[in-house]
């Protein structure tokens, strides 16, 4: 140590005991805030009368009931295949595990655009599987089944990453007894680890679903947005972002109650189930 440099004088622990309590409450009210406040001011901006009214227009619901038809329809493919995946990434170790983990993984970084453009590119008339598709009289651009596409691509690595946590995290022994009492890997996995986990696979569910609900950017490049069809909540919003403000705001105030309603419905069945 230099002979002129001061020492730095040590934070009392009765001060650093103080302050760390205060920084904490600070630091979760400022994040509460931040999360809240766009929400809250939509509903301040709608009157309750604006928002009812929405209700009524044929487009909002059209655009209301496609959304939840839709992003139900991709939850149920995700859920029934990306379950039985989340088992095999969560018990096995095999050359290219780590690089299947990021695969799952990178839909969650992607642009929406990008990932519309992607399933044009594999899923589209001139992709690499639409010749493909076309003999089988498959078609999902410009169509709904392209918005279940679209859905489930966004948001299946929500669910998929949880279930495998959820699978890594089910007590070995558990599994280990089924098996040593002779049932099969399938029962194990049906009677026992779905169970154990089932709170975890519900909460990545809700946040598929959720997810599923709000996408917009990858619809729109792959599925395009035509009322009764492709036309989404959230692209029906940006129809309206231009022309009709209020009517955006109201049906974006619907649209957040019916999330709100899914994270709620979930956590209680998750508390009752548990």
């Amino acid at each position: 140590m230099s002979a002129h440099a001061i020492p730095t004088p040590a934070v009392p622990r009765s001060v650093t005991r103080r302050v760390f309590p205060v920084v904490l409450v600070l630091a979760t009210a400022l994040v509460l805030v931040f999360l809240t406040l766009p929400l809250v001011a939509v509903f301040l901006d709608v009157p309750p009368a604006d928002l009812l009214a929405s209700l009524d227009d044929e487009g909002a619901l059209e655009a209301l009931r496609l959304s939840l038809e839709t992003s139900v329809l991709a939850l149920a493919l995700i859920v029934v295949v990306g379950t039985p995946a989340a088992w095999l990434l969560a018990t096995r170790s095999f050359p290219g595990r780590r690089l299947a983990l990021t695969l799952v993984e990178l839909p969650l970084v992607v642009p929406p655009a990008v990932a519309g453009i992607a399933l044009l590119a594999a899923l589209g008339p001139q992709g690499l599987l639409g010749p493909v598709l076309d003999d089988a009289g498959i078609t999902l651009v410009l169509q709904t089944s392209g918005v279940v596409v679209a859905l489930a691509f966004v948001a299946s690595p929500f669910y998929v990453r949880q279930a495998i946590a959820a699978f890594e995290n089910v007590d070995r022994d558990l599994l280990e007894t089924s098996r040593t009492l002779g049932a099969s890997e399938a029962r194990t996995f049906l009677r026992v680890a779905i169970p154990v986990a089932r709170p975890s696979l519900g909460a990545g569910a809700a946040l598929a679903w959720g997810r599923a609900l709000g996408e917009f950017g990858a619809t729109l490049m792959f599925a395009g947005s035509f009322r009764g069809v492709t036309q989404t909540a959230p692209l029906a919003i940006y129809e309206r972002f231009g022309t009709d403000f209020p009517s955006a705001l109201a049906l974006s105030g619907v649209l957040i109650l019916v999330s709100a309603a899914i994270l709620l419905v979930t956590k209680v069945g998750l508390r009752a189930g548990g």
